[in-house]
This record gives C-alpha cells, structure tokens and sequence, in this order.
C-alpha cells in the first residue's frame, strides 16, 4: 500500500495535483486519495491501481528522460534563459513574422522579438524536437495615468432606444457621455459573452459568469436599428419591423415603468426576428468586404461557435446529448450537419460580425470621448459544460471535474461552481492556443481587462463530478506561462488588467501579480487591518496602489444598503443568515460604524449626524455614498471605481451568492432609492449622480 500511495504522490506532484490544502491558518487537510485518482484520470493518468500507478510513472519519467524541448517554452523578455540542450545541438526559432534565427547559444530571450514563435532543436544523438516559443514582455501595460470610471452591468442600463435591457448603443451613449461630463477613463462591464440557450422551453441562465463561450459575445446586446441595413428595410418588412419596435417598447416600459424584470429571452425573441428581417438586405460591397474579412480571420473558432449554435437549436443545448455522432465537432455526421444547417449557421456568423461591430464601435466612441482606457471587459472564470467552448475544444477540458472552492470559514461545505476547468497539461501541450485566442479575441475591442478570480491563473479547485465540493483538490497552472501569455496579449492590445483577487489568496500570489503589473481588486469594506485586533478600517494611505478602488461589486451589497444595514434583512428573508437576524444587525452595525468613525475623523462626513441606521435621511444616505468615494480618492489606487447604481442611490444588489430563483439575480435595472428604475437619459440628468461624479472627476486627477 504505501508503495501504492508513494507512486500515486508523485504522479500528483509531476501533475500539479496537491494532496492537501490548507482550509484555515494552522490547519492542514488531507485530500482523499480516490479524488486524487479520480483527477489524475482527468488529465489522462490511470493510477487506479497499484501496477496501474506505477506503470504511470515509469512511462512518465521516460518521456522526460527522452524529451530534447519542453512542450512550450515561455520566457520574458531580457529575462531568465532557454532550456538548457545537450553540448553541439543546433537551434534556431522561427518567429511569428517569419524570420529565422539561429540560436548560437549566446543569445538571450532578451534579443528575441516578443510574440509567439517556434523553437526547433537537433541533438547529436538524433533526437529533434520543436516547440511553440511564447517570448512576453516583463510587465503588462500600466495604465496611461490615475483615473476613474463607472462599474456597471450592461444590462441593466436601458435606454430610450433599448429593448428591454441594456445594449451596445447604451454602452456607446455611457461611454461617451460620461467621459465627456466627468472625464472618466473607463467603463468596466460584466462579461458579455455568449449565453446557453434555456432547454426545452426553459428561460436562458441569465448569469453572465457561466456562459456558453467565452470567445464570442452574446448578440443580445445588439442595438438593432444601428446595424445599417436596418434603415433600408422597406415594404413589408419594414411594416413588420416597425410592429417589432413597438413591442419592443412595450417590453422596455415594462421595465422602467412597471417594475416588471428584465426578460432575456423576450428582449431576444424580438431581436431575433427583426434581425432575421434586416439579413434580407444586401450588404454593399464595402461592408460585405469587411464580413468576409472577419470570418477569413475568425477561421474555425467562428465556424465551431456557430455550428454550436445551429445544432443547439436543433437539438438542444445538451451536446453530449446529441445523436448521430453530433457530439464530435469533426466527426463525417457534423460535416454533414454543416452543409444541412449552412443557413441558420450563416446567420449566426453574421450575427457575431456585427456584435463585433457595435464593440468596436463603443471602443472607438469612449476613446474619441477623451477616455484613456475605454472599455474594460470580464473574463468570466469558466463556461458552462454544455455550451459551445466544451464541444469545440473537449481536448482542453477536464472531463468530469468542476471548478469550484474547497470549504473554508465562509463556506464550510465548499463551493462547486459547475465550470469544466481547462487541463494544464493540454494547454501546455498546444502553446496556450485556446488561451492565447481568448485573450486576443476579448482585447480586440478594448482598453482594459477585468479577470475574474484570477487567481485561477495560479491553481483551481477541481471538483470531481458526483462529489461533494469538500473532496476536491488544487490542481496548479503554470503561473510564468499564464502570466506570460497574458502580458503578451496585454502588450499587443495596450490593454490595463484588472484581476479579481478577493477573498482567499494564496501567498505570494498577490506580490506576483503586482510584479507582473497586474492591478488587483480593492473593495473598502473588505480593506482593513487583519494585522492587528480587532482588524479596524486601514487609513487610506496604507491602501496598495496597483489596484482598481471601489465601493462594491456586483456580489456585494451597495454602498446605501451597507449603510443602513438593507442587506442584512434581506439575507435574513432569504434564508441565507447563519446567526440570528438580532446578532446580525449589531455585528453589521459595529462594522459600519467603525467606517463611520472613521469617515468623521478624517473630514469626509460631519459628525454628529448619526441615527438609527434604519431610519437614516436620504440626505445622509447621499452624504455617506459621496464620503466613501472621497475616502477612495485619498487612497494612492491607479483606477477608481463607481458602482453606477451606487450613484443613485440604489439599494439592491444585483446578485445575491447562494441563490437561484430565491432572488432576481442579473434581472434588475438600474435604479434609485426607492426601487424606481432609472433609464439612462434620467441617469445622466440625475443631480445626484453629477455631484458625486463632479467631486470624483476633480479627485482622481493625474
């Protein structure tokens, strides 16, 4: 048995697996020995049995003893070395742009070109290799100075011109206005990526942090009457599209005016059909130009996404669940399956050309504004395990696992999030290609890049599937690889990255991301002194500086809610509280009221003014809001963040972890105080919002 137990250690280690963790300071777990088998396997290991697992080894340890070249090299530039080779071997790299340059064992990855080029070797004792040679700037782009901008969830920014949510005009017309009025340097939005079509009548997951592909946005978010063809609709058509408009405006005033959700699907259904109206209209050569230019560059990626989408309406969006051999993209069965659906799969093309389109369109906007940045998008942390990215690279994913958290003080069962991890080895083994083509595709119309939960970068929580989240295990990246294709990636678009790094964090995580110029994620309520007891509020001037400041996020409460204590009751109707509802209150208003203190001491609110929490003014509610941002404008934080709903007042989160249909999570618009949604035109003349924004546009200066 320990022979067993020693043979499987070390095939968790070679694999990055790590057979404990640590759940709470001075605690040490140990991580079950059939979760490690059952990960191992994920990764295409059978150490199931002893012979088994130490037939695994041996094969393993001979593969590195006749491999010449890691499967990618990733280097920095001016940096470290080339893997050592044996004596009289001959290497040169092909670079990206073509070249050839012939390594004499002099040069350094400091007088390589960045990019993604290929190492080729011959050994005296006839061992070649080649492999993908990925050289990165040191550092990511700092941002071009200190500046502020909106955090917002796009869809619940409607318009006048909406369809009952937010879209890319809505994006564009913030954007704009905003830089214009306040002088902000961005606007961070929620991931706007391809959404999983609801089954069998069932309504889309309207979560935006588990979508069907992280490669392509949703076109949702499209602003139908700005596609050019739609002005030339006529007869008919154009009689029918206006019918369209007018539902479409009813299913928007349901929203500002009648306190009714946000309905995705409806709000799509209606897209949809006008948008199948304005496919009728020929494109001009110019445009169609530009279409054809875009699927030559898109290439398989964009014909996967979209056969994904033309089965899925087909078959529903379960691909495991498809006949026929639908289930293998390169299968004879999907070959035939393209040319049947070559219609439905063309529209679908179309549709992502002219969401990117309108992205690009916002990006160009903010920036002729006066933005520096322009549009910051979210990585979301995974996919969903039935959406397009998992059929079209199952090689990637870890079959049979889930990205998730293992139990901790907050979570004592765990976290299981339902998101298929990408395999390390299988990214290693192809030159970070899937992640590579991520990045590129979402920094193609952006300033910045918010990722979420990035510590993922370094190791995820793998979860196998039927278990519980408490017997999962770490499975370590590369952090030098993923930091370095995100640097590239970085580089090329002149992006800022903004990382999600809250809650847990391993050590040294933080400090390496720093180094690499990733900016981390500060919110005030989370920012004190755990060093000393009991943890009081940390001054502003101990607040790091590579970071986006902000009140709250979309997981959180707003900054009203915190204030009066809201969040606290409405965790307690949801059942979500696990003291009771009394020593909830008091704990929440110790906490709050040692910002308060604080605030106070420092001249950001007049003292004095206190009440009972519950019961305080709107007045007051306006005071504290605007305090909290002066208090962030003190810290020495690159970017500073606005919470938009925060602006206005609105009292209610727009996601509340831990449920489902208990809470209308990613439904709700923009709204003030009282729960009255708010449009955009109301947002921009709203004297609240422009007294908060004025102060935070004079703070945030260079």
């Amino acid at each position: 048995m320990a022979d067993v137990l020693t043979a499987r250690a070390r095939l968790a280690a070679l694999h990055g697996i790590a057979t404990s963790y640590a759940p709470a300071p001075g605690r040490t777990a140990k991580v079950p020995e059939d979760t490690v088998v059952a990960v191992l396997a994920a990764l295409g290991v059978d150490a199931a049995t002893p012979a088994a697992a130490r037939e695994a080894l041996a094969a393993h340890e001979e593969a590195a003893r006749r491999r010449l070249l890691p499967a990618t090299v990733v280097v920095r530039a001016g940096r470290g070395a080339l893997p050592a080779l044996p004596p009289g071997t001959e290497a040169c790299v092909e670079t990206e742009d073509g070249a050839v340059l012939v390594l004499d064992g002099a040069r350094t990855p400091g007088a390589l070109p960045l990019g993604t080029h290929l190492l080729r070797a011959h050994a005296p004792d006839g061992r070649s290799a080649a492999a993908p040679l990925i050289v990165a700037p040191d550092r990511l782009p700092a941002p071009p100075a200190r500046g502020h901008g909106f955090l917002v969830q796009l869809y619940s920014l409607l318009s006048a011109r909406s369809w009952g949510m937010g879209d890319l005009g809505d994006l564009t017309a913030l954007a704009a206005w905003s830089a214009r009025a306040f002088g902000t340097d961005f606007v961070q939005v929620n991931p706007l990526h391809a959404a999983v079509p609801g089954a069998a009548g069932a309504p889309t997951d309207p979560s935006p942090y588990r979508p069907s592909s992280r490669r392509f946005p949703d076109p949702v978010h499209l602003r139908v009457t700005d596609v050019p063809e739609f002005a030339l609709l006529a007869g008919e058509p154009r009689e029918r599209a206006g019918a369209l408009l007018g539902r479409a405006a009813v299913l928007r005033d349901a929203v500002l005016d009648k306190g009714e959700l946000i309905d995705r699907d409806a709000t799509w259904e209606l897209k949809r059909r006008a948008l199948e109206l304005v496919r009728s209209v020929p494109l001009a050569p110019a445009r169609r130009a530009a279409y054809e230019a875009f699927v030559a560059e898109q290439g398989r990626a964009l014909e996967d996404h979209c056969t994904w989408n033309a089965l899925a309406e087909v078959h529903g969006p379960h691909w495991r669940a498809w006949p026929g051999g639908l289930a293998d993209p390169r299968s004879a069965a999907t070959a035939r399956a393209r040319a049947e659906l070559a219609g439905p799969i063309g529209f679908h093309r179309w549709l992502a050309w002219l969401t990117d389109e309108q992205l690009a369109a916002a990006q160009r906007a903010a920036r002729a504004a006066g933005m520096r940045i322009g549009l910051v998008h979210d990585l979301a942390v995974g996919v969903h395990p039935s959406g397009a990215d998992t059929w079209a690279q199952q090689d990637a994913f870890a079959a049979g696992m889930s990205v998730g958290a293992p139990p901790d003080a907050f979570s004592p069962r765990g976290q299981d999030w339902g998101l298929p991890p990408w395999r390390p080895d299988a990214l290693e083994a192809c030159g970070y290609r899937p992640y590579r083509e991520l990045l590129r595709g979402l920094l193609r119309h952006a300033g910045g890049l918010r990722v979420d939960h990035v510590m993922g970068l370094f190791r995820l929580w793998w979860v196998p599937q039927g278990a519980e989240p408490t017997r999962g295990a770490y499975v370590r990246y590369d952090p030098e690889a993923m930091l370095g294709v995100l640097a590239l990636e970085a580089h090329r678009a002149g992006a800022t990255v903004v990382g999600e790094d809250l809650g847990t964090v391993e050590p040294g995580v933080r400090e390496e991301l720093a180094e690499r110029g990733v900016l981390g994620t500060s919110v005030l309520w989370f920012e004190r002194d755990y060093a000393t007891e009991p943890a009081p509020p940390l001054p502003p001037g101990r607040w790091r500086a590579g970071c986006l400041a902000t009140a709250t996020t979309h997981d959180l409460p707003s900054t009203a809610a915190r204030l009066t204590g809201d969040h606290v009751g409405l965790r307690h109707r949801l059942g979500l509280l696990t003291r009771p509802l009394a020593e909830e209150q008091r704990e929440d208003a110790r906490e709050a009221g040692e910002w308060l203190e604080l605030f106070e001491r420092l001249g950001l609110l007049p003292r004095g003014r206190r009440g009972d929490r519950s019961e305080e003014s709107e007045e007051y509610v306006e005071a504290f809001v605007l305090a909290v941002h002066r208090f962030l404008l003190r810290t020495p934080a690159r970017l500073i963040g606005v919470w938009l709903p925060d602006a206005v007042g609105d009292r209610r989160p727009q996601n509340v972890p831990g449920t489902w249909d208990e809470y209308p999570n990613w439904r709700l618009p923009v709204a003030g105080p009282g729960g009255r949604p708010l449009s955009l035109e109301e947002l921009m003349a709203s004297p609240r919002l422009r007294a908060l924004m004025a102060e935070v546009g004079a703070g945030a200066g260079p």
